[in-house]
């Protein structure tokens, strides 16, 4: 028997937990006769354009990294966003600096 991917974060890795359906990458736990709404995540830039996943944005603002003495500065090209829940709503990876999580009042729209 195949399971459905997780709705939020389309994880294949799903199984099941009694009466519910869970997905180990992002702990999304949701019933198995449960019908799926799409609830579309609108999330708007610095200049007020909405994002959406695979976008490709650019720092508008030098970063400090948390944890670190590094910065990531103004104008660094960020491509292959994911857009998320949560106060940092653009999950990506950063080269030179790995995957984070950003504000999207940080970023324009490339």
């Amino acid at each position: 028997m195949s399971l459905p991917s997780c709705p939020q974060c389309q994880s294949e890795y799903t199984y099941e937990d009694g009466e519910m359906l869970v997905c180990p990458e992002c702990a999304h736990e949701w019933y198995a006769g449960e019908a799926v709404a799409e609830e579309a995540l609108e999330v708007k830039d610095a200049n007020g354009a909405v994002l959406a996943d695979g976008d490709t944005v650019v720092l508008v603002k030098d970063l400090k990294v948390k944890g670190s003495s590094s910065v990531i500065k103004q104008g660094t090209k960020v491509k292959g966003i994911r857009l998320q829940e949560g106060s940092h709503n653009i999950g990506c990876k950063i080269d030179g600096f790995g995957a984070m999580n950003l504000k999207s009042e940080f970023v324009k729209k490339a």
